[in-house]
């Protein structure tokens, strides 16, 4: 995996850390998803280098921006990411918002026009179709995520102890490489046979529940946005089964409501394979590259 520099900027309550794969003067943003950081947009850095450098956040809750308070939610989020990039480029720039990251990607290119050139999403930024009523938005985030928010309340005596509980998922095993193990890697804190998540559960909780229950402003967000949106859905979900987190009922209405908006299915890829896996990143790449 080729290795970041990090530096912080001033936020809200504190400093965001920040990933930087490459020199490039054209910066891309890379947004990760809602238990994951930075280091989960490092597949895209050697499809994109030279050419174009990759700028990944560590969400408000998440890695090395793990301590910085709240409120969380996807707004706080997308202001947190217009200082990155009022910080790292005096052009708009192509966004790249993985699962939760692709929600905040929408909502950043809406509130901030003037820094975003274009938005490709990765299996996430349109409403999921999840029939909400009087559920609790907790249970539903546990339903959605398994075990990656399972991890959070657990804690592991090795590296390769952690390794040996991600090995056995579904959907991460068969785009198991050195890019999922620094990844993961870099998720762990604290010291053997302590090691535990960087991730806030508390960041996570209010984040889903902020996701789940303002799908209005999320769906005003979407029918503001004036850049190209180029969506890539996976065809399988995040325990590697069908149906996917974003079936074509669901993405239909948006396909006739937006005409900037490209939607592409990559075959053979799941949740998380639609970035870590070969199929997958060289997808996101390529439409990267379409949307500069």
């Amino acid at each position: 995996m080729t290795e970041p520099d990090f530096f912080d900027v001033d936020v809200d309550g504190g400093r965001l850390r920040v990933a930087r794969w490459g020199a490039a003067r054209e910066v891309v943003l890379g947004l990760h998803g809602i238990t994951a950081s930075s280091i989960s947009l490092a597949p895209l850095a050697p499809v994109l280098l030279p050419d174009r450098s990759v700028v990944a956040p560590d969400l408000r809750g998440r890695g090395g921006s793990a301590a910085l308070p709240g409120p969380y939610g996807l707004a706080v989020h997308a202001e947190d990411c217009a200082r990155v990039l009022q910080a790292v480029s005096d052009t708009p720039v192509t966004v790249v918002g993985e699962s939760m990251g692709a929600y905040v990607a929408i909502l950043l290119a809406a509130g901030h026009p003037d820094l975003v050139a274009g938005v490709v999403l990765v299996d996430g930024g349109l409403p999921l179709p999840i029939p909400v009523g009087d559920a609790d938005p907790d249970a539903i985030v546990d339903g959605l995520l398994g075990p990656a928010i399972e991890r959070l309340r657990l804690t592991f005596p090795s590296v390769e102890a952690y390794f040996d509980y991600w090995r056995v998922h579904p959907a991460l095993s068969e785009a198991w490489g050195p890019d999922v193990e620094a990844y993961l890697r870099y998720d762990l804190e604290g010291d053997e046979p302590m090691l535990r998540s960087k991730v806030s559960e508390a960041a996570v909780r209010a984040d889903g529940r902020d996701t789940i229950r303002n799908v209005g402003a999320l769906d005003a967000a979407l029918r503001a946005v004036r850049c190209p949106i180029h969506l890539l859905r996976a065809t399988r979900n995040l325990v590697n089964a069908e149906p996917p987190l974003l079936p074509d009922e669901a993405v239909a209405p948006w396909r006739d409501a937006l005409p900037n908006l490209v939607d592409e299915v990559v075959a053979d890829t799941n949740h998380y394979s639609i970035i870590f896996g070969d199929r997958g990143r060289a997808a996101v790449g390529a439409a990267v590259v379409g949307a500069s």
